[in-house]
């Protein structure tokens, strides 16, 4: 009998491991251990290695992050713990027991001052201790493993946990009118469009080392982003553009953060939804979550 593959994924609980679990019955092939942060602390070595050793995965995604881009302003010991100290421990895990290892990063690596899609290779210089720390674990990865793979994301969105689409939903059936920021610029990306390019990478048994980039296809606005938002959910909800400067944050924010994603195509052969169909497909699954 020949013994199935395991992948290990981190930070199940979230919206791309929830999205990851989603998936999983379509990757049969696969063996699935999924655990949470409170059952699998990345950022405890010890643990870490204990996982590695009752589990034995082959391939390890690294979902657990921390997320909060305003509040790592005021806990930035605490980001850099987990997006950047804890990411290298998982590194150096898999290279000590020879699993491969995808890490999920994001667009806010970056400063937003370009006006084309990010290439791969650029330059990061982020604007906020939420990029830094994610920066600063790319940095880790790659140092500590230099066989991992990992995929910047951008303003990533699920039927599962919080983000911009439920917001959303919520203000459209508890207001007559909202404003949204226009002047920052980027791609979304359905989760469940992740989560499937990552298992069809690893299902494809050809391993690339580097960093990719993945979000769904098109180049919009937030504003753009609630007003599709809206129509297809036929909310009356009437929604102001407004500059980012009238809605202040504790972090910035980058202006232009578009993703080019045309390695993670080439490379594996990933094709990409427009942005307009995944979040379709998003708004679908929320009304009927059996589909």
């Amino acid at each position: 009998m020949v013994m199935k593959q395991k992948i290990l994924v981190t930070g199940a609980n979230g919206q791309l491991g929830k999205e990851l679990v989603a998936a999983a019955p379509r990757f049969s092939q696969f063996d699935f251990i999924f655990l949470s942060k409170e059952e699998l602390p990345i950022d405890q070595a010890e643990r870490v290695e204990e996982i590695f050793r009752n589990h034995h995965p082959q391939f390890v995604i690294n979902c657990a992050a921390y997320t909060a881009v305003d509040l790592a302003e005021e806990e930035e010991k605490l980001a850099f713990r987990i997006n950047a100290e804890a990411p290298g421990i998982l590194a150096a895990a898999c290279k000590d027991h020879d699993s491969r290892f995808i890490h999920i990063s994001t667009d806010y690596v970056f400063d937003g001052t370009a006006t084309i899609p990010y290439q791969t290779d650029a330059v990061m210089n982020p604007i906020n201790i939420y990029g830094a720390s994610k920066s600063e674990g790319e940095k880790l990865v790659l140092a500590l493993n230099p066989s991992a793979i990992i995929i910047r994301s951008s303003w990533v969105y699920s039927s599962f946990g919080k983000n911009f689409v439920k917001t959303m939903l919520r203000l459209f059936r508890d207001r007559k009118e909202i404003n949204v920021v226009n002047d920052q610029v980027g791609s979304p990306t359905y989760a469940a469009d992740l989560a499937e390019a990552i298992l069809q990478i690893i299902s494809s048994g050809q391993w690339k080392p580097g960093v990719f980039h993945f979000s769904n296809e098109g180049v919009i606005s937030w504003y753009d982003f609630a007003r599709q938002i809206r129509e297809i959910t036929g909310s009356n909800c009437i929604i102001h553009p407004i500059p980012a400067s009238e809605y202040p944050t504790p972090a910035k924010r980058p202006a232009y953060s578009a993703l080019d994603s045309s390695g993670i195509q080439q490379v594996f052969g990933i094709r990409l939804r427009n942005w307009k169909d995944s979040l379709n497909a998003c708004l679908l699954k929320m009304k009927n979550p059996a589909v």
